[in-house]
């Protein structure tokens, strides 16, 4: 049974909400972790829209694992899983699965299918961006060995097991002395542990460093801008959110996630400044963007490199 998480004893605002305007079709972000991979489909370049998706896409299919139907969209296959609900209107959604259909049980299923063409363009684009994503998380996902790399606030960490390293407190240390070379990483991460040490050995060891340099870092830049923006902290602490980048509570405490730490410090400084915001305004109005613009003027880039960014896939 799934535990559900106890609702919080103050509201909480998360760092990318936004009013959704009611929709009839609705795709959903996938969440920060990796997606499952799907079919193998290499998608192509962008076009603009007035190419129809029938020319951009060669044919493929597009599956959900609970799919009960199946129907042609502009020469393609699509699965898609069909549930009846007590509704007025037809829903779809396009998640990390593939395409769900919520309609009304009094809805035939040639009206259904008529309404999908309707919307083949959109169900098309959607499920191709979900392929698209799902081909960047597989290839983001870390191979736990002597060699390994993995980003580290913007950069390039490379991972050496040294087995002296681990008379260190922590059992690792940052060498940040390396020669730079172009196209050469200068980082390196010396982990205290044996050449035959397991993949998950190694994971669980640099994944703890990581965290630890998360709390540090975040723990400075709050120091920094809390000031700045007036406010003052209760509390912060870590979080591991499949879908959030951080939340700030009215009784003054804030969640950051730690994955932030592969991050540039510009991303990094986004979210604190956004959580620290919200101690003075709870909300997303044009005020509480000015409180973030004050401290940070240019906010908009960084928040758009954080969205396009892609945490790589640790376990």
């Amino acid at each position: 049974m799934r535990h559900r998480p106890a609702a919080p004893e103050s509201p909480q605002l998360m760092l990318f909400d936004e009013p959704v305007p009611r929709l009839t079709s609705v795709a959903h972000d996938p969440p920060i972790s990796s997606l499952p991979p799907s079919r193998p489909f290499v998608p192509p370049a962008r076009t603009p829209e007035s190419v129809s998706i029938a020319s951009v896409l060669a044919t493929a299919v597009f599956r959900h694992p609970q799919a009960d139907r199946e129907i042609r969209l502009n020469q393609h296959v699509v699965g898609y899983a069909l549930k009846r609900a007590r509704r007025r209107s037809i829903g779809f959604v396009v998640g990390t699965d593939g395409l769900s259909v919520n309609a009304p049980k009094w809805l035939g299923v040639q009206d259904i299918e008529s309404a999908l063409h309707e919307k083949a363009a959109w169900i098309l684009r959607k499920l191709q961006e979900q392929q698209e994503r799902a081909q960047r998380a597989l290839a983001a996902k870390v191979d736990w060995r002597d060699g390994t790399s993995i980003p580290f606030l913007g950069e390039t960490v490379i991972i050496v097991l040294d087995a002296r390293a681990g008379l260190t407190e922590q059992g690792t240390v940052l060498n940040t002395d390396a020669q730079s070379l172009p196209g050469v990483p200068r980082l390196t991460l010396h982990v205290g542990l044996p050449h035959t040490a397991t993949p998950a050995q190694i994971r669980d060891t640099v994944q703890s460093w990581l965290q630890r340099q998360a709390r540090r870092v975040f723990e400075e830049r709050c120091a920094h801008f809390a000031p700045q923006l007036g406010v003052r902290i209760k509390r912060m602490s870590l979080s591991s959110a499949q879908t959030r980048w951080g939340s700030a509570s009215a009784d003054g405490s804030i969640r950051l996630n730690w994955r932030l730490i592969h991050f540039a410090m510009s991303s990094i400084d986004y979210v604190v400044a956004h959580e620290l915001a919200h101690l003075r305004e709870m909300n997303h109005s044009p005020r509480f963007w000015d409180v973030v613009r004050s401290v940070l003027p240019d906010f908009e880039q960084a928040r758009g490199s954080l969205k396009d960014g892609l945490v790589p896939l640790l376990d």
